[in-house]
């Protein structure tokens, strides 16, 4: 166990935020005398209210089986691990996560050591969380805060009446009857979103991918996870999607509408019916942001898109160094070399270009990683990062990271993001897929 000792920096002590566990019934409380304790990868420090912030709106708290907690022992002061309440002696306690909502990127895990025989983590983001003063308070940065995705803003009988509105208006489309399934039994914020006539609509569409992703949430074989959605199981045509997205584009004020969502594969495995479908939109209206979010793994038919009238495409990675591009996305037919050669056609055919950065503490924020994106960034002038939480076991994905190439001591996920800030400054920073309107053009992207 690595840890940084608390500040002795001269100005007012640090406010410690007090720990929260959980008992075997997944009641969670505070532990007096203990403080929250945040890892960034192998280093762990006390969590104090200069660096946290109250647990944001529609986040959830979840406890972690098969884990003991590290907590700062404020008498000792030192990070111990505790396996048992220390005031109802024999009662086990575990630690506790945040989930976060949209928007908000965590910068520490929470700290703990695994036991024995230890099972796999749900495919979540873990984030650090601590009580003060009657309220939790999380370990994040802030990185968009358009309410997109707010959970107040989704009432569930506004968004069954949208449900009844567009079985009226599209009664035989088989794709607004997938949205209904990911908006009711999923809860895909998306789904409810094209139901409600706000922001972003999903245009769901490939059965099928060729990367088999450590973190699918929609198919996982062998893994020991359970999926938590259902992968869209048909080709809708190219009508069905037109009509779905034209339906959203003339309701909402800058609508975007994307392909490749969560409950699908890639998209550009399907490039000549999105092409098709995307031809139909056009046919009808100029209006509304097409985009796609992809893997980019073919970099033909991206182009073949992009010219097709596709204004934005979103790539995903977790790391720009190939060998841990590969050991997570696990590539079949394809590889790191065919996703740069995507951004690159997307840009040179004058599409907007963001990438899909998916963050963990303890890696994204190594040296190696942060020099390898200073670099990728200079030579690919993509126009937008979108900082996003990687939802994987945060210790064994360190672990599968490490195997796969060197990494250093981390700096920190929020010191990284304003570095890339100061060193790129007309580089655009988000969470969401913005609408047309606030693009930015090639020539003012990347570094000055």
């Amino acid at each position: 166990m690595n840890q940084r000792q608390p500040s002795k920096q001269k100005g007012p002590a640090p406010k410690w935020i007090a720990a929260v566990v959980a008992n075997a019934r997944g009641e969670i409380f505070d532990l007096a005398g203990y403080a929250a304790v945040g890892a960034d990868g192998a280093l762990m420090a006390p969590l104090d209210v200069m660096h946290t912030q109250p647990l944001p709106h529609g986040s959830e708290l979840m406890f972690l089986p098969d884990r003991i907690p590290l907590l700062y022992d404020l008498r000792r002061k030192r990070i111990v691990p505790l396996a048992d309440n220390p005031y109802v002696p024999g009662e086990p306690i575990y630690p506790v996560a945040a989930f976060n909502s949209p928007g908000y990127v965590i910068t520490h895990t929470p700290a703990y050591d695994e036991c024995p025989d230890a099972r796999l983590l749900p495919l979540f983001s873990y984030g650090a969380v601590g009580w003060h003063r009657g309220r939790f308070r999380s370990s994040v940065w802030l990185v968009d805060d358009e309410p997109r995705q707010d959970l107040r803003r989704m009432p569930l009988e506004k968004i069954k009446v949208g449900v009844g509105r567009m079985r009226r208006t599209l009664p035989d489309n088989r794709l607004r009857a997938h949205l209904e399934k990911c908006a009711l039994t999923y809860g895909c914020p998306a789904g409810k979103n094209f139901f409600l006539g706000r922001y972003e609509a999903p245009l769901p569409t490939s059965p099928s991918c060729n990367a088999h992703c450590l973190g699918c949430i929609s198919l996982q074989e062998d893994s020991g996870l359970t999926s938590s959605q259902e992968r869209i199981g048909f080709i809708p045509t190219p009508e069905e999607i037109a009509a779905v997205a034209l339906t959203h584009i003339d309701r909402v004020e800058r609508a975007v509408v994307s392909f490749g969502q969560g409950c699908e594969g890639d998209p550009l495995l399907v490039a000549d019916t999105i092409a098709a479908a995307i031809g139909l939109i056009r046919q009808q209206t100029d209006q509304g942001t097409i985009n796609l979010n992809t893997n980019g793994s073919r970099p033909e038919p991206l182009a073949r898109l992009v010219k097709a009238g596709l204004d934005s495409v979103r790539i995903s990675m977790n790391s720009v160094r190939p060998d841990c591009y590969h050991a997570y996305f696990r590539p079949t037919g394809y590889t790191f070399a065919d996703v740069t050669a995507a951004i690159d056609a997307a840009l040179a055919h004058g599409a907007h270009v963001a990438i899909n950065y998916l963050n963990c503490p303890g890696f994204t924020d190594t040296p190696e990683e942060r020099d390898a994106l200073k670099a990728f960034l200079r030579v690919h002038p993509v126009h937008m990062i979108q900082w996003r939480n990687l939802n994987f076991d945060p210790l064994r994905y360190r672990h599968i990271m490490t195997a796969a190439a060197p990494q250093g001591s981390p700096i920190g996920i929020a010191p990284l993001i304003t570095l890339v800030r100061r060193a790129f400054p007309r580089l655009l920073h988000g969470y969401f897929n913005p609408p047309k309107e606030r693009f930015r053009r090639r020539d003012d992207a990347g570094s000055p």
